[in-house]
């Protein structure tokens, strides 16, 4: 099972609903947290919907 590593690395204040219930979806949500998630297509298109607030620190195989 593939794995990535996603950093929360923005704030959601002031930020839309939707983006805010997408990192907690992501369970991220304090500023600098780490989470490993699996690497599904759902996963990557809710990080790939907030760029601004979240980073791929790492991929594991």
């Amino acid at each position: 099972m593939a794995t990535i590593v996603v950093k929360q690395i923005g704030s959601p204040i002031r930020r839309p609903a939707v983006q805010r219930a997408t990192l907690k979806g992501l369970g991220l949500n304090k500023m600098h947290r780490t989470r490993e998630l699996e690497d599904t297509p759902s996963v990557r298109g809710m990080v790939n919907s907030i760029p601004h607030l979240v980073q791929i620190i790492e991929e594991k195989a």
